[in-house]
């Protein structure tokens, strides 16, 4: 595949996203930008917030970890489906009696300004790590396939790779991203069953030969339960994958945003309940997908291992150019779905929990101010993704601070369950010391415990979260 193919086809899905942006951005009123004026059809926002929980790094990790830890992953999925209905039946409910924005303006009420704008800043400090991290992934996927050969600088493609997501959600954000985000997730989904298809078609495999194949081989087991120190114990995943759905995405600004868009409680709870019902089922194919391409990589003497595995069989294995187009197609769609709404998220966080811009303007002067931060956070990324690759530029360092933004959800947690599950209060001022000593105590532990063979692996998150509740209980009035 040329590079001007693959040009041409990411000119051709950005017009359309382009397209979808003119239609939907009629209005620029902030109550458009931040909340789709109230009037999203939930199974849109539940169908398009599939391609948001999985993001480029999901598109080609979860294929690759199946040689090495099975289908161990599907207990952490599992899990997801314990915190999703914690989300539907405790924190919706709540957020639709307050009327939020601002999920974080909770947060002012039950403690104090000193505790809303800790938990606004970890969010933000969270998701600009993890959207450049998502968005450097892809964007040196594009450099090597495209944008070396053509002699483009890095930091070229990456400004207009920002450029471009700006452009098409700059008037109307979670408005427009909507409706983006489920042609998005449906370009991800195509991608995924068309690659099934290719490698099992390949394999000389019709639909009930490959589902014997999986569910025969080892590599399917999904249950762990010989080795309670391994990271890949189903109480520990389980238990974790329950407290991440819950903190990445009933406690996160990006995920909670398209569920306020719904027009009353109602939809948004069933928007939930079809969104967890088709997340599992995708989950559970992605994995299946990972099984058949580690089983074709074995039989052809294919020597390409975790993240390197879906790419190198869709572009580089022979299959032709209709698996390479649709493996670009649905990298860029999972990686930019999880990115437009990073950074319409962080516009609306910075905006009304930061700046307080609904109650310091009036409704012309919030148009002008949003816009203004929608631009500052387009630059934030772009300087951010630009230090990971020329600052830092260790793959190993990188992915360690991803897994630090990780961290930054403890906090979050830990205050939520406080602030829900106790009737005391706190002494407001000393918030920000207890959310950042909680992750530096957290990876303290995590590392001395790896030193006695105990992996806490996504555990770790829980710990981070109790960790910020006993602070609180210790700073409690």
């Amino acid at each position: 595949m040329q590079p001007i193919h693959i040009l041409l086809l990411i000119g051709g899905y950005f017009g359309v996203l382009m397209l979808i942006s003119y239609l939907t951005s009629r209005g620029d009123s902030n109550t458009d930008f931040f909340k789709a004026g109230k009037q999203s059809p939930w199974y849109l926002v539940a169908f398009g917030m599939i391609g948001a929980s999985l993001s480029g790094v999901t598109f080609i990790s979860v294929p690759g970890w199946i040689e090495a830890s099975s289908f161990s992953y599907f207990q952490v999925v599992l899990g997801y489906t314990v915190g999703y209905a914690v989300i539907s039946l405790v924190l919706l409910p709540l957020y639709y009696k307050l009327n939020l924005t601002s999920i974080y303006t909770y947060l002012e009420g039950r403690f104090g300004t000193y505790s809303y704008k800790t938990g606004a800043s970890f969010f933000l400090l969270s998701r600009i790590i993890g959207a450049s991290f998502r968005l450097y992934l892809v964007a040196n996927v594009l450099q090597l396939l495209v944008f070396d050969e053509m002699g483009v600088p890095f930091f070229v493609t990456v400004t207009l790779t920002i450029i471009l997501i700006w452009l098409y959600t700059f008037k109307a954000g979670i408005k427009t991203i909507v409706w983006t985000d489920t042609l998005q997730t449906l370009f991800m989904l195509i991608a995924v069953g068309v690659a099934i298809y290719f490698v099992s078609d390949e394999m000389g495999l019709n639909a009930g030969a490959a589902l014997d194949l999986i569910s025969n081989s080892d590599m399917s087991q999904i249950f762990f339960f010989d080795d309670w120190k391994s990271g890949d114990f189903f109480v520990k995943q389980f238990l974790s994958g329950a407290f991440i759905s819950i903190v990445m995405t009933g406690l996160d600004q990006d995920m909670m945003q398209k569920n306020l868009t719904c027009r009353n409680l109602e939809d948004a709870q069933k928007n939930m309940f079809w969104f967890t019902i088709v997340l599992t089922i995708v989950n559970l194919v992605f994995l299946a997908l990972g099984l058949l391409l580690t089983v074709y990589a074995s039989q052809n003497g294919i020597d390409a291992h975790k993240d390197q595995l879906f790419p190198t069989i869709a572009v580089n294995s022979g299959l032709g150019i209709g698996l390479a187009i649709v493996f670009l197609l649905g990298l860029i769609a999972a990686a930019y779905s999880s990115a437009d709404s990073a950074l319409t998220s962080l516009t609306t966080s910075f905006s009304i929990d930061i700046l307080d811009i609904e109650k310091k303007y009036d409704a012309v002067k919030q148009v002008a101010v949003r816009k203004r931060i929608h631009i500052v956070m387009s630059l934030v990324l772009i300087a951010v993704i630009i230090i990971f690759k020329y600052v830092i530029a260790d793959a190993t360092v990188i992915a360690k601070l991803f897994t630090f933004a990780g961290y930054t959800y403890g906090p979050l947690l830990g205050l939520y369950a406080y602030g829900l599950f106790t009737k005391w209060n706190v002494k407001d001022k000393f918030v920000p010391v207890v959310a950042i000593a909680s992750p530096i105590l957290a990876y303290i532990i995590s590392t001395l415990s790896a030193g006695v063979g105990f992996e806490f692996g996504f555990f770790i998150l829980i710990l981070n979260g109790a960790l910020t509740f006993l602070g609180l209980l210790f700073i409690r009035k």
